[in-house]
């Protein structure tokens, strides 16, 4: 993914003043941002679902997005769900579902309505459908809230492995949660991004799942 320039605002009020990013292949990034800082604006901006007052953003190959805002339907078990976007994806199965539902340890839950599931397991859902289609660029707006702490550790065991598979994954928080799991962290203050150095580089040693 690559953004240059972009810029944003509400009536006279800047948002976004001058936003540059480089997310190439095989990188873990990740952005903190508290509430009010234009955070929700540039993850509307990034999914495509805003577009900005000036600037540009581009990326290669397929792209994945996990919103903060779980969106499913509850009358629907996660089997079904898995069909529908299937058919949406134009997949031909389930296979990267399937894998990733059981690295988060949820595939008991697969003929379970949606609507009767835990919060944490309703994230884990909306985690799957977000990369069943092999993503080669992921954006994930807090993705692991309402995890318990084994699932957090498999969430970020598979965030590098998708780092490892040469994806692009950037992790989007109002905190800095383990950082050191990250190659690159930014801030974003006053609308610009700013390079945060507790982050540390990519040894190679990624988790299996």
């Amino acid at each position: 993914m690559q953004v240059r320039g972009l810029h944003h605002a509400y009536r006279r009020r800047a948002v976004l003043c001058g936003i540059d990013l480089d997310l190439p292949g095989g990188v873990l990034a990740g952005i903190v941002g508290e509430n009010g800082t234009g955070k929700s604006t540039l993850l509307k901006i990034l999914s495509g679902e805003l577009r900005p007052d000036h600037g540009v953003v581009a990326h290669d190959g397929r792209f994945g997005y996990c919103p903060q805002d779980v969106v499913l339907n509850d009358a629907l078990t996660v089997r079904q769900h898995l069909e529908f976007f299937k058919a949406a994806y134009g997949l031909a199965d389930t296979q990267r579902a399937e894998e990733v539902m059981a690295a988060l340890r949820f595939t008991d839950y697969a003929d379970t309505r949606t609507g009767v599931l835990s919060g944490g397991t309703r994230q884990k859902l909306n985690l799957t459908l977000a990369l069943m289609h092999d993503p080669q660029v992921l954006l994930l707006d807090e993705p692991y809230q309402g995890f318990d702490w084994d699932t957090y550790q498999r969430f970020w065991a598979l965030a590098a492995q998708l780092r490892d598979s040469g994806r692009s994954v950037l992790v989007v928080s109002h905190l800095a949660y383990d950082s050191e799991r990250l190659d690159v962290l930014y801030r974003l203050e006053a609308g610009r991004l700013h390079a945060d150095d507790s982050a540390h580089a990519h040894t190679g040693e990624g988790a299996a799942v």
